[in-house]
């Protein structure tokens, strides 16, 4: 066990020294790395094989500029990339995010996230990311679709069916993919399923919208159920009101829980009566609002400036759902002194490493992103298999085949967890179950 200890550690202080800026890359690679050396200890030949160096470097990284004209005729430049990380397993899979702080070192976190995510699903399918510093937010339909254009005309030449296959993430929602889609299928003169999450007229899936949200909802009940608590009537706080929190909200709702928060960039709204979701809906998905216009309609709610504050409400359920490191330690010590009893994470990594470990050494149960959080990519990968089938299937037969991975991935965090002596440890089951996979895949592949 020593020797392996001192390979992760000489590991991690060469992705340090090598990229001293990436402190992001730095934290997820750290977080697995610590929690995978019983799977290593078990297969000493991934030392020799260099594994745990390949598996941290990405297989190819592309970045690149992205010109577009706003409305009032001005040139802008932002910066493109796409980290392919890991195709052991299956074409590179993973979101796209459109946002000021998108940078190399955030996809590679997102990236390494995603491989781990993708292979728990139990579906071929690798791991990526990619995005821009571009920010969607106050430009007009045209500005976005200009943009997009531009992104797509590079992007184009490493990606495919086969290959690589983006999908939304922050800031790229259903519009952004049509617009990326469009521009593809332009370019290329051909009709495939490259990118995943498109309107249902074009090849996309029902219950993908959904996804997400309701993956993480079945993924928190069976560990609730496992531990014998009932979601009924529990009290939930959730962060974000984006695609994810939205639906993480509405499938709560619909296993009788009580949602009594959500969140912007801008602050939070507290409804101790339960959120109002088809208000949500109308200010986030239809109005492109600000999250404060709920108060407008529900005098008794609270709305309050800054997100960090809606970890300060007592609930028995916290589910953050709206980016990485939104719950720090002092988030964690104030729910568990509010009483929480399971933390379950939509958005990617929203929790830092020492909350983690603090909920954990509390008896907080907690799920972990990179499995809770798999629903969206799952649905996504079973777009794609409709796309190559030709086929479109009922919102119930992807919603059950959603629940069944799901269900499969806890059953998997849960016993590698067990097997390796950690019982209860879902963030370490998962990231060993998810490396076993890549690993003896990598393995099997030679020195690549």
């Amino acid at each position: 066990m020593a020797d392996m200890k001192a390979y992760v550690q000489q590991v991690l202080d060469e992705i340090v020294k090598r990229d001293p800026d990436q402190k992001e890359f730095h934290n997820t690679a750290k977080e697995i790395l610590t929690s995978i050396i019983p799977v290593l200890e078990a297969h000493p030949e991934y030392q020799k094989d260099r594994l745990l160096e390949r598996f941290l470097e990405p297989e190819r990284t592309v970045i690149f500029r992205v010109p577009w004209v706003d409305d009032n005729g001005d040139l802008q430049v932002n910066r493109g990339f796409r980290v392919q990380m890991s195709s052991a397993i299956g074409p590179y899979k993973g979101g796209l995010r459109f946002h000021p702080s998108v940078n190399l070192s955030i996809l590679k976190f997102l990236a390494t996230e995603q491989v781990l995510k993708n292979a728990l699903s139990g579906l071929p399918i690798g791991g990526g990311k990619g995005g821009s510093d571009f920010d969607p937010k106050g430009k007009s339909d045209g500005e976005v679709m200009r943009f997009c254009q531009s992104f797509m005309t590079e992007l184009y030449r490493h990606i495919g069916a086969d290959t690589d296959v983006p999908a939304g993430d922050i800031g790229v929602g259903g519009r952004e993919i049509g617009y990326l889609f469009g521009q593809y299928k332009r370019i290329r003169d051909t009709y495939e399923g490259v990118l995943t999450g498109k309107g249902l007229t074009f090849g996309g899936s029902l219950a993908r919208t959904e996804a997400t949200g309701y993956g993480l909802l079945y993924f928190v009940k069976d560990m609730l159920d496992d531990n014998n608590i009932d979601i009924k009537g529990k009290t939930v706080a959730v962060s974000g009101a984006g695609n994810v929190a939205t639906y993480a909200i509405e499938k709560a709702q619909q296993m009788g829980a009580k949602v009594v928060t959500c969140s912007d960039s801008n602050g939070y709204v507290y409804d101790p009566e339960g959120i109002d979701l088809d208000l949500v809906k109308d200010i986030k998905e239809v109005r492109r609002g600000r999250i404060k216009e709920y108060v407008e309609k529900h005098p008794k709610a609270e709305y309050h400036e800054g997100c960090k504050g809606v970890w300060t409400v007592k609930c028995d359920i916290a589910l953050p759902c709206a980016t990485q490191n939104e719950l720090d330690l002092e988030s964690a010590k104030t729910l568990v002194a509010n009483g929480v009893k399971a933390v379950g994470e939509g958005a990617n990594m929203p929790s830092t490493l020492d909350a983690i470990e603090y909920l954990q050494s509390n008896g907080v149960l907690f799920a972990p992103a990179k499995a809770a959080n798999a629903g969206g990519v799952s649905v996504s990968a079973l777009e794609m298999s409709q796309n190559s089938e030709r086929l479109s299937w009922t919102f119930e037969e992807v919603d059950h085949r959603l629940k069944g991975i799901m269900d499969n991935i806890y059953a998997q965090a849960k016993g590698c967890a067990e097997k390796y002596g950690c019982k209860g440890n879902l963030l370490a089951g998962a990231n060993m179950a998810g490396f076993a996979k890549i690993a003896e895949a990598m393995h099997a592949q030679g020195w690549v």
